[in-house]
Formats: structure tokens, C-alpha cells, sequence
């Protein structure tokens, strides 16, 4: 395998069982293999990705000091601006490459959440920036959740068991900017070897080229979706709450060659987390003789603080 499996939501949608049930097998096997797909016919229109890359940019370009009023103390980067390097890999000390925003979820009235989110951070300099954000994220979130349904089906739960857990999430978009490099980095890359947090991922094609997934023998490959695709992989949350049945692939942002480093590399990854008090505890459907239980009990709220305490965000 020297690229992720495609995927087509369109099988899982149409009123076909057969077709239906080749998605839940593609894309379950694809997540025991490697734990990342490509997926076309998602929710995302062409005119809606373009939109949204266009306001990134605009505040992205945005002087120094304008962005810095939007990275509010004590948020633990939740919401608004995150600057260049802040953030880490588990494990390492070298910021990554990187400045980013993050929008979070604005829940339904009747959301009944037992947590208060924080709101959203809004940038006057830019009139469509948040708006289209949050038309993104709704597409996402809705995409992602079609995605738990077949996951669920090919785990032997019931099929809408992640709709309350994951609708109304505490789930995060995360436009991210990788600068040009204009040094040798000293020992960083625009995104360190890592897991993420979450249940599943969402990432939208990037600018440029960079994302590279571990394979099982070791290997790197890159992971090059169609240009209208979502890479989507399983996050730590999924892996810990099925067993590791479903994989959290290790994968990383490498610096480009050295004639491109004066391109900016710009991607959107949608971070799809359930609500603070969902139990990860492993699922009884993933454990046997062969996989005794591997995690003691923890809730997805509880999990979170303590990653993001270990990736820098969180003192």
C-alpha cells in the first residue's frame, strides 16, 4: 500500500444495503490497516472549501500585531489565535511550524450539554471570516458523523450509537498556516510525528504537499488525496474506545524541499470530539482471549485535558 484507501460516502448513503455495506467494509478495513481513508461526495462544496481557503489566507496575511489581540490568555488555545511554535508534538520540545486558528462548536438550543463551551473569538478586520468558518464546520460535522455511523455498524453497535456523543461535540476547526521557511530548522518540521486526541479527523486538502502516514512495517507514505477528497483518519479517543481495533496511524507535516521553502503550506483540519462526559472505556465488542481489555476507564473530557497538557496548549 503506498497511498490511503478512497472511500465513496455515496455508497452510504444510497438506499442500496449491498452498497451500504461495502462502505462499512472499506472503510472499517482501511481503519484496522492504516487508519486513514480518502473520501469523496462528502458535504463540502468546491464553492464553500474556496471561500473559506480565501478568508484563511486574508487572516493569515494580517500583520503580527492585529492577529496577536485575537490569542486570548487562559483558553488554552480552544478558541481564536494560536502564534507561530506554540504548539509541540507529544514528547518533543521543539515548536512546530505553524500558527493556526481554531473556531469550536456553537451548540443547538436544546443541546442539553452538561459543559458551557467558550464562545467563539471574532475578527472585526474580516466580515465573512466567521461565518464561513462556521459553514464549513456545520458541513464537516455532519459529514463526520455519517462516518461514525458506518464505523459503528462495522463494529457491531448500533448504528446512530455516536450521534448524541458527537452532535454538539466539543469538536474543533483548525485552519493552519505553515509560513515559508526562511532558515534551516533547528530539529522542527511544520507538524511533528503524532497521534491526534479526537475520535476521527477530518482534513481538507492541504495547499501543498507534506502529510505523511506511518505504514505497520514503519514506512512513510504520503497520503495525496483526489483534489476533491477529506483525508479522514482515526484519532486516540476511537483507538482507545474500540480496543485498538481502529488505528490512530502516526503521521507528520515534513518540511519541503529545499527549492520550496519560500511556499506557505496552508490546511484545514477538523477535529470531530464528543461531548466532555462520553465514556472512552474499551467497548465489550472489542474485547476477547486475543484482545484483553488495554485502557482503564476514562471520560473523553478527562482524556482531552490531560493531552492537552502534554502537547504544550495546556499549563
Amino acid at each position: 500500500m503506498n497511498n490511503i484507501p478512497s472511500v465513496d460516502l455515496a455508497d452510504f448513503l444510497s438506499e442500496d444495503p449491498k452498497r451500504k455495506q461495502k462502505f462499512v467494509n472499506e472503510i472499517g478495513k482501511a481503519y484496522e490497516e492504516i487508519g486513514f481513508v480518502s473520501l469523496k461526495n462528502h458535504f463540502l462544496s468546491d464553492e464553500l472549501v474556496e471561500e473559506l481557503y480565501k478568508e484563511v489566507k486574508s487572516f493569515f496575511d494580517l500583520p503580527v500585531e492585529v492577529k496577536k489581540k485575537y490569542e486570548i490568555e487562559g483558553l488554552a488555545g480552544q478558541r481564536g489565535y494560536i502564534s507561530f511554535g506554540k504548539e509541540h508534538a507529544k514528547g518533543k520540545k521543539e515548536g512546530d511550524l505553524k500558527e493556526f486558528w481554531h473556531f469550536g462548536q456553537e451548540p443547538a438550543a436544546d443541546a442539553n450539554l452538561t459543559e458551557e463551551y467558550p464562545p467563539n473569538v471574532h475578527v472585526e478586520e474580516l466580515k465573512d471570516f466567521n461565518h464561513t468558518g462556521m459553514e464549513a464546520y456545520r458541513m464537516l460535522e455532519k459529514t463526520g458523523i455519517y462516518v461514525l455511523r458506518a464505523l459503528a455498524l462495522y463494529i457491531g453497535l448500533d448504528e446512530h450509537y455516536f450521534d448524541h456523543w458527537a452532535s454538539n461535540g466539543n469538536s474543533i476547526l483548525r485552519p493552519i498556516h505553515y509560513p515559508p521557511i526562511t532558515e534551516e530548522p533547528k530539529g522542527a518540521v511544520r507538524a511533528g510525528e503524532h497521534g491526534d486526541i479526537n475520535l476521527i479527523t477530518l482534513l481538507m486538502g492541504a495547499s501543498t504537499g507534506g502529510l505523511q502516514v506511518k505504514r505497520k512495517d514503519g514506512e512513510w507514505i504520503d497520503a495525496i488525496p483526489n483534489e476533491d477528497e477529506l483525508v479522514i483518519n482515526v484519532g486516540d479517543m476511537l483507538e482507545r474506545h474500540t480496543n485498538n481495533k481502529l488505528r490512530s496511524t502516526i503521521h507528520r507535516v515534513v518540511n519541503p524541499p529545499k527549492e520550496q521553502w519560500g511556499t506557505p503550506r496552508y490546511s484545514i483540519p477538523f477535529f470531530m470530539h464528543p461531548r466532555s462526559e462520553m465514556p472512552l472505556n474499551c467497548l465489550e465488542e472489542c474485547i476477547d482471549a486475543e484482545h484483553p481489555k488495554a485502557y482503564p476507564d476514562i471520560t473523553a473530557g478527562e482524556f482531552l485535558d490531560q493531552r492537552l497538557r502534554e502537547i504544550g496548549l495546556k499549563k
